[in-house]
């Protein structure tokens, strides 16, 4: 069962945005950014206020993806991607960006916090960061 709303074409646009932002770090990379989109479109909090749809998350201005800005992005959604796609739709997590709602592929190290949230891990070249509980409940919540 999805835990996002997501029609065919939000399916192919968060399988464009996963392949965009992280196709080199390899298939558990792009479900990683995928899990930081579901969780901006569940978590109403923050900076992700009123973002109810992927087409909403993946255009967001200011505090959307990069990629966006790219020509590499508006390549057609490959079949490998949209299934990668459909299972962080399905609820799947994967640690360290399991109820994170930023990463970034930072020049060193990364910061013990990014926008005064606490830094959850690294996967290769990324950093990832998840808000707190009290911050935001939505994105622990398992509906």
């Amino acid at each position: 069962m999805a835990v996002i709303k997501a029609t065919a074409d939000g399916v192919k646009l968060l399988a464009r945005l996963m392949r965009a932002e992280a196709e080199g770090e390899g298939q558990l990379g792009m479900l990683m950014v995928g899990n930081v989109g579901v969780n901006r479109v569940r978590c109403n909090c923050l900076d992700f206020r009123g973002i109810r749809t992927i087409q909403q998350m993946v255009f967001q201005s200011p505090g959307g993806f990069e990629a966006v800005r790219k020509p590499y992005f508006y390549q057609r959604a490959r079949e490998k991607e949209i299934q990668l796609a459909q299972k962080v739709i399905k609820g799947n997590r994967y640690h360290p960006a399991s109820f994170s709602l930023w990463f970034f592929r930072p020049t060193g190290g990364c910061p013990t916090q990014w926008y005064n949230q606490p830094h959850t891990g690294r996967y290769k070249s990324h950093c990832f960061f998840a808000p707190t509980s009290a911050n935001c409940p939505n994105v622990y919540n398992t509906f």
